[in-house]
């Protein structure tokens, strides 16, 4: 019997050191995928790398050589020893794992419950999915149950109302530190969403200066058009330093891209101003050993949970009537999954109707004599009209059947019955 496997990772059961050693290689997903497809136990897969998470979903007949695939294949991908990691993983089964990809999708597995980034994460990973041919009949509905259950919970609950995010938590954290952010001069680092968002927050807070340094200087210089600041060079970081109170940093950078050394050498000029970091990238972009200089205060993504918390209140109350959709939308799901069952044989029953219709058509038409195309075509609608009104209540009466404890009885009957069994010489 096939079953569903969800395993990984998230914010809650693994540390941002433990997470980017998966999430720093952007190509992680693709190569997760390809590895899937050719493993012998997995029959469909999905595979999701984010800050915050990272998961696989797979289809299996074969649930514990799954989970063992999937531990060494994670392994190898972060390059890290099983024993490591394996705590820090969960893993669901069938209606749970069903379950999970429904509440990750709607954002109620989030940091921030009711964040809307996730939804197209999940979009886009299994966008790959589907180029690579790693989903299959099961992943594909599944994946698109998953959609329309986040749609119903985005439009039928307030828990996208309240402004919560990373970003925002980030600059709750910095007018914590600060009090006002009035006159403050910041550094972005990175120009992404995440930074964008983080970005237009701090706008909005009264801060006297903006500039936005990106690896990529074009992209650097489109957002701050558009949020109207000023461009400068990664070459120029440093420089910058001496200026800014705050630095929120986003890329996609394996490496730190601010260093103990470079922070140290620029506070001698900044005369004690407090330096605020504000490092939202997994990878992280600011070396740990910088939050021990005076007078400079870095916060990771984990940092921001403590503030985070301070905005849920409203989106914890709207989960509740969420979770009843998931709920709603697991057994649903359930009760197609165990439709499948009865595939075969209803199939088999359709494919055995055509046969017969097509022999007897042979069969009548020299008695027919000669048929224009038309009067041919409305005998061949006619005959399987007939035929599709009279398997229809057995086939009804299967895929009621799917769920309950009998159904293989009621697959052997009705394969006796129509003598579907090819190679069962009894036609009795």
């Amino acid at each position: 019997m096939m079953k569903i496997i969800s395993i990984g990772m998230n914010h809650e059961t693994a540390s941002v050191e433990l997470r980017e050693c998966i999430a720093k290689e952007p190509d992680i997903p693709v190569k997760a995928l390809a590895s899937m497809r050719d493993l012998e136990y997995i029959r469909e897969g999905f595979f999701l790398s984010t800050c915050n998470r990272v998961e696989a979903l797979v289809t299996t007949e074969n649930a514990a050589e799954a989970k063992k695939s999937m531990i060494t294949l994670i392994s190898g991908l972060g390059n890290i020893p099983r024993e490591s990691f394996s705590s820090s993983l969960y893993t669901f089964e069938d209606a749970d794992a069903i379950r999970h990809i429904f509440r990750v999708a709607s954002s109620l597995d989030s940091m921030v419950v009711g964040e809307p980034q996730i939804l197209g994460q999940i979009k886009e990973a299994y966008a790959q999915a589907t180029r690579l041919k790693a989903s299959g009949v099961i992943l594909n509905r599944l994946m698109h149950r998953a959609f329309h259950v986040a749609k119903r919970v985005r439009t039928g609950t307030g828990i996208c109302e309240a402004a919560v995010s990373i970003s925002f938590a980030a600059v709750e954290l910095a007018k914590k530190i600060f009090h006002v952010l009035d006159g403050k001069n910041v550094l972005l680092i990175g120009a992404g969403e995440m930074a964008e968002l983080a970005a237009r927050h701090l706008m909005t807070q009264g801060v006297s200066s903006m500039a936005v340094a990106n690896r990529t200087f074009d992209r650097a210089v489109k957002v701050a058009e558009f949020l109207k600041v000023r461009a400068v060079s990664f070459e120029e970081i440093g420089a910058q330093l001496l200026e800014a109170d705050i630095v929120v940093t986003s890329t996609a950078s394996p490496e730190y891209v601010i260093t103990y050394d470079r922070v140290k050498s620029s506070l001698r000029k900044r005369r004690s101003r407090p330096l605020f970091f504000i490092d939202i990238a997994v990878p992280r972009d600011v070396q740990p050993e910088v939050n021990n200089l005076e007078n400079v205060y870095v916060y990771d993504i984990d940092d921001l949970k403590g503030v985070i918390e301070l905005n849920m209140a409203h989106r914890q109350q709207e989960a509740i009537k969420a979770e009843r959709i998931v709920e709603e939308e697991v057994v649903k799901f359930e009760k197609w999954l165990k439709t499948l069952a009865v595939v075969p044989t209803i199939v088999s029953l359709r494919n055995k109707a055509e046969s017969i219709i097509q022999a007897e058509l042979k069969k009548s038409s020299s008695a027919m004599g000669e048929l224009t195309s038309a009067q041919e075509e409305a005998i061949r609608t006619l005959t399987r009209s007939i035929v599709e009104k009279v398997l229809n209540d057995p086939i009804l009466y299967l895929k009621r059947k799917a769920d309950g404890t009998s159904l293989n009885t009621y697959l052997d009957v009705t394969i006796r019955l129509f003598n579907l069994d090819q190679d069962n010489g009894d036609t009795e």
